[in-house]
């Protein structure tokens, strides 16, 4: 299979399976318990039908938004996501340089494999840094002066993840951060012989952001004992609060699903929230975000920026969310499966490909800019 192959999301799925070995490839598509929520997080856009109108004169399409200050030529970013350098060297280097091509945001997360610094250094487009709230105080006003420092724009504090979902699929291979395979694990890593001689002839797997703080690499510290131990569970609003009066610029939210949660969000100064379940990678059974979009518009759409992620991979979800008055979308899988499959140039195809869809949708629904969709051109079954 080639990546000129690839026209949709399976395709690039079915790829990337085909070269990463099981447990890392089952790490990316897995999500928590049954995975209810993350079949739903697609499943709830089929509920949700197109009304399209017509002879509207859309022979130019502008497709620019603006996002927390962010001037973004297309509507979709690439959400910060963990580990990237071990679904392929490249990592965030090549999301990083495919977003600046296309002119749109991408986060680099405090569980990048790729530093900060390096990151910033690749694209001067805007850039928004991931983290999680730490037990130790001194650590979380650390990773914010040095995202401060580097001139990351926009801080996004990850608020649904206090512990580990779980992810059974990595249990069942023993898949963990540094590895501890077992027997059925390693069996999948020789069956892909490949991978594993591009992942040892490149530079060692490492986390740049957390080096100072956390020993992941010497065995005592995996992913999983990170968020159970390091974590911060007794977070609180007063707490984010005081976070964003630190950063003082765009400080953003990501896994708000509540009306309550995200008024209290605009209270306490938030520039954006994002609606997500965390792909469904933490409690199973929650509520997809395009399903409680609407809602949380109606409540705060006026006074922050509404954006969502989860399930997003067709240019027709993303008119769908901002029709419902989202003003971008974040994916993750979507350009996750990409890079694993083909690094740089396949994360510039499936941006390329969403950002034909989303203009061939725009035209085909008579609309010439983002401001024209709105819910008149929606109907739920």
């Amino acid at each position: 299979m080639r990546l000129s192959d690839c026209h949709n999301f399976s395709d690039f799925r079915r790829m990337a399976q085909r070269r990463l070995p099981g447990p890392i490839f089952n790490y990316i598509d897995g999500a928590a318990d049954d995975e209810v929520t993350y079949r739903r997080n697609t499943e709830s856009f089929e509920t949700c039908d197109l009304v399209p109108n017509v002879l509207r004169g859309v022979s130019e399409i502008d497709m620019s938004v603006t996002v927390m200050g962010q001037k973004l030529a297309m509507p979709v970013y690439c959400s910060p996501t963990a580990l990237q350098r071990l679904f392929h060297h490249q990592g965030e280097r090549a999301v990083a340089k495919a977003a600046a091509k296309y002119g749109t945001m991408f986060g680099v997360s405090s569980l990048g494999t790729v530093s900060l610094e390096e990151a910033r250094r690749i694209s001067s487009g805007p850039q928004v840094y991931q983290f999680y709230f730490h037990r130790d105080r001194g650590l979380n006003r650390a990773m914010m002066q040095r995202a401060k420092e580097v001139g990351v724009e926009v801080m996004m504090l990850t608020v649904d993840s206090i512990t580990g979902g779980n992810r059974e699929r990595d249990k069942r291979t023993g898949f963990a951060i540094p590895f501890k395979l077992n027997l059925a694990g390693m069996l999948q890593f020789a069956l892909k012989p490949a991978w594993a001689i591009n992942y040892f002839t490149h530079e060692g797997f490492k986390l740049p952001q957390l080096d100072e703080h956390v020993d992941m690499g010497g065995g005592t510290m995996s992913i999983s004992r990170y968020f159970t131990e390091m974590l911060d569970p007794s977070m609180t609003w007063d707490d984010v609060a005081e976070m964003v009066r630190l950063w003082s610029g765009p400080f953003c939210l990501k896994g708000i699903m509540s009306v309550e949660d995200a008024k209290r969000a605009v209270e306490i100064g938030c520039s954006g929230i994002v609606l997500s379940n965390h792909g469904g990678r933490q409690l199973d059974g929650s509520r997809a975000a395009f399903d409680q979009l609407a809602e949380i518009v109606d409540a705060v759409g006026d006074r922050i920026d509404v954006i969502m992620d989860g399930g997003v991979q067709r240019g027709t979800h993303v008119l769908k969310a901002l029709s419902l008055g989202a003003k971008a979308v974040g994916v993750g899988r979507y350009y996750l499966f990409p890079l694993a499959a083909a690094g740089q140039p396949g994360v510039e195809r499936a941006l390329e490909q969403m950002r034909v869809e989303i203009e061939r949708g725009m035209k085909l629904m008579g609309c010439s800019s983002i401001e024209q969709l709105s819910r008149k051109n929606l109907r739920f079954r």
